[in-house]
């Protein structure tokens, strides 16, 4: 029987517009948000080569989403760019269609070398998470592993071979780069590069969240405000994370994002497919359907897609609204996904 194609929705009329692909569980940095170094340490047991979804694997399954809608394709990790040959990866997913906007999140660490490879092969934009521009807080930040020289000379160099639509990424942590995050938005106030401010998320159970440690918002927006006056400015499309502010003399904009202390559960069109193929509906599931089994035993296109149209017609994910309200031992607070293996 021939699967019906076209776009789904789940049970509050959320379409799916947007995939998140996690392509590794490994990184090279050690943020106490993501990876915390006393648990991710060397002994820590990654997937292996044949536990992870191949290229040619990830490429069909994209093929099978953008036929049920999906519009955006972001590439994360772990540390998408220690995947050996991503750039083929990308390019793979550009053939499937010059509309597809397909973005990737990297550290920085490794794109210096990697940018023009990836902007040849057809990477639409690109998000750099930069903690700080301080060495000392940066060092911190990541583990205690580097400064941020070589993540300035990556986003640099990736401006210098084409990439206009540049998304610098902060999470703004207590006690870590509180002090002086503003000073991110004032190195790049004068470009045309996006600082978006991301509230300390309890995404996974491995990074010690406590709500004591959340910079809120409005705490974000005071700070910045109070050195740099802002105003907001409308969201671009429906569904956008982050609220946006533009500078009140002209030079750039601002986002912040608020999965804490201002919800957008409501208007989340993002599914994520794990390093080792499970499709998850949520940043702060508990799990996902398994989607590498199938696609390893010869299951058609009409089968997987009948998996997928399932999982998300059934979704009714809205973490971000409820987490206050569940008790403290219920499996949606113990048993969720580290951010790594789904890609934040």
């Amino acid at each position: 029987m021939k699967i019906k194609l076209g776009k789904i929705e789940d049970i509050y009329s959320r379409q799916l517009k947007d995939i998140r692909i996690s392509v590794t569980d490994r990184c090279n940095y050690r943020c106490p948000y993501c990876m915390p170094l006393e648990i991710f340490g060397e002994k820590y047991a990654f997937l292996g080569r044949k536990d992870i979804l191949s290229f040619e694997e990830i490429e069909r399954l994209v093929r099978l989403f953008v036929n049920l809608g999906v519009e955006k394709i972001r590439i994360t990790g772990g540390e998408p760019l220690v995947r050996k040959d991503i750039e083929k990866l990308i390019g793979n997913i550009r053939s499937i269609s010059d509309k597809l906007d397909i973005a990737l999140t990297t550290n920085g660490y490794l794109l210096f070398e990697k940018a023009l490879a990836l902007k040849n092969a057809g990477l639409s934009r690109l998000t750099v998470s930069l903690d700080s521009v301080d060495k000392d807080t940066y060092i911190k930040m990541n583990g205690g592993k580097y400064g941020p020289s070589r993540t300035l000379q990556g986003i640099e160099e990736a401006e210098r071979v084409g990439f206009s639509n540049i998304k610098i990424n902060v999470v703004v942590q207590k006690g870590l780069n509180d002090h002086n995050f503003v000073d991110v938005a004032e190195f790049y106030r004068d470009s045309k590069k996006i600082v978006r401010f991301i509230e300390f998320m309890d995404v996974g159970n491995k990074n010690n969240w406590k709500l004591k440690d959340v910079i809120s918002s409005s705490k974000i927006l005071e700070i910045i405000n109070k050195k740099f006056p802002v105003e907001p400015i409308d969201k671009q499309y429906n569904g956008e994370v982050a609220n946006r502010y533009r500078y009140i003399d002209g030079k750039g904009e601002i986002g912040i994002i608020s999965s804490i202390s201002q919800p957008f559960c409501g208007d989340c069109t993002r599914g994520r497919l794990s390093t080792d193929g499970k499709f998850i509906t949520c940043l702060f599931a508990s799990d996902g359907i398994d989607l590498k089994k199938p696609l390893r035993s010869n299951a058609s296109d009409e089968h997987l897609i009948s998996q997928i149209k399932s999982v998300w017609s059934s979704r009714n994910d809205k973490y971000s609204q409820d987490r206050f309200n569940f008790p403290k031992d219920a499996d949606a607070q113990k048993n969720k996904v580290e951010m790594y293996y789904i890609g934040g």
